[in-house]
């Protein structure tokens, strides 16, 4: 190409770009092309989003709409242990996280109330293991949860000593304990991913890890980041729609996951989605597909 042809050639890119000026940034601006992904979607279902009146109906049900996982509460594991285990036999599905159900909290001031909390979870921590759960879902101390010790340093490095304590307790039960950031409005100490992936590497034990929460993470700036950012640290999944806290898909455009998604397919996550969220419809209906556009949007992502 010669001088004129260029000149040439650059004025009529010029002229192109003042008649369009996105036409140059087009391919940026277009959406991402899913990924090719052997990574599979696996939905767990917390015990009241089930329909059945037993467990074995309620696990009938989970496996009539192929879901795999099974979250129970924490007091709901402890008191229907055999029931749980004999219901869970010869199915294609497993204890994924256990929801809480200690008492007490880990930052509490009150010594009484610091010795319940350790007595109750490593009893949750023990019934976790046995069941071959991902691990038992905490929060270090709800905005309700009283006196509490100070949103502090020193509090923080108290934190990841005593994690470091559970975590090696959970390890040799075959387990984790899994860190929840919450929204503000629920527990302001803990409420981005990313701070809770720090926290599970500053407590120097395997057994701590963190989770990720559609709903919580409203908090954050971008989904896709929140969940890339807790890296191996990833334990857990929890989704509801985005305005009620209800069955996906039932406040409509609010309800994406696709950036979430692409997070988890990246990273190849191979634990569980598991719903946590009430429906304002009829749970028959509302619940299946619920289900049908979380693998849709997996799909896209």
């Amino acid at each position: 190409m010669d001088r004129k042809d260029f000149i040439r050639t650059g004025l009529a890119g010029a002229a192109a770009l003042a008649l369009d000026p996105l036409s140059a940034f087009a391919s940026p601006l277009e959406a991402p092309k899913p990924r090719a992904s052997k990574t599979r979607l696996h939905l767990s279902f917390q015990s009241g989003k089930a329909i059945g009146d037993s467990y074995a109906e309620k696990f009938d049900y989970m496996e009539s709409l192929g879901v795999e996982g099974f979250e129970p509460g924490g007091k709901e594991l402890l008191n229907n242990f055999d029931e749980i285990t004999k219901a869970l036999e010869g199915r294609n599905i497993k204890v994924s996280a256990i929801c809480a159900g200690f008492d007490g909290f880990i930052l509490a001031e009150d010594p009484a109330v610091k010795k319940t909390f350790d007595t109750t979870m490593r009893r949750l921590i023990e019934a976790a293991g046995a069941v071959g759960s991902t691990g038992v879902i905490m929060v270090p101390a709800f905005n309700s949860q009283k006196p509490c010790r100070p949103h502090t340093m020193e509090t923080r490095d108290f934190l990841c000593e005593q994690m470091h304590e559970l975590g090696e307790f959970a390890l040799s039960k075959g387990t984790t304990v899994i860190l929840e950031p919450l929204n503000r409005k629920e527990a302001f100490y803990l409420r981005l991913v990313g701070d809770a992936a720090a926290i599970c590497r500053d407590s120097k034990s395997e057994g701590v890890k963190c989770m990720g929460d559609f709903w919580h993470m409203q908090e954050e700036t971008d989904d896709y980041a929140a969940l890339m950012a807790a890296g191996p640290y990833l334990r857990h999944v929890h989704v509801a729609s985005r305005g009620r806290r209800i069955n996906p898909g039932e406040d409509g455009n609010l309800d994406n996951y696709v950036n979430g998604f692409r997070a988890l397919k990246e990273m190849n996550y191979p634990y569980f989605v598991s719903f946590e969220c009430g429906t304002a419809g009829d749970k028959a209906v509302t619940t299946p597909a619920a289900v049908k556009l979380l693998r849709s949007q997996w799909q896209q992502a």
